[in-house]
This record gives C-alpha cells, structure tokens and sequence, in this order.
C-alpha cells in the first residue's frame, strides 16, 4: 500500500500553477474617467459607463488570446472592487 505521502510533485505543482490575472483599472479623477494598464493610462472618458465599456471591450479581446483577465473600478475610498472578469461575466457587458 502506497504511503500517503507519496504523489507526484511535478503534477500536482503543475496543477497549483496559476497564471497571474491581467487588470483593468477604471478611475475617475476630477470629473473625467481613465483606464490604467500595464503602467499606462488611457482616456480622459467622459462617463464611467464609457471607460468601463472601452476596458472590457479591450479585457475580452486579451482574454480571447488565453490571458486571464479582469476589468476592476476604483472606488472614491480607493478600494479597487472587480466590475468584470473573463469568462464569468458577460460579453457584451449589460450595462
């Protein structure tokens, strides 16, 4: 009998391997809206509804290529709350 401690660590590594999520930060400064990624930020929108849907037009592509990816809005206290996750949510948004 196989002692419980004996299992394949190259396999079960592989399975606790977990691709890092590409964000998507929607933010409002002053009266206009902006998207931050990978360092950059894009914008000015002049909605969040708009920037929201520029960000999640922009993740769903990203994710269609097999990147994990996440479109998060930034509240006023400035906690980052997830608005729209790839392959969970979906596409078109219903906004």
């Amino acid at each position: 009998m196989p002692h419980p401690r004996d299992h394949d660590s190259t396999r079960f590594q592989a399975l606790m391997t977990v691709e890092p999520r590409v964000e998507y930060l929607v933010l409002r400064r002053e009266d206009v809206w902006f998207i931050e990624y990978d360092g950059e930020e894009y914008g000015p929108y002049k909605s969040s509804r708009e920037a929201m849907l520029f960000a999640i037009d922009a993740a769903y592509k990203l994710g269609e290529h097999g990147t994990e990816t996440q479109v998060r809005m930034k509240e006023p206290d400035g906690v980052a709350l997830a608005a729209w996750t790839y392959g969970v949510d979906p596409f078109p948004p219903r906004y």
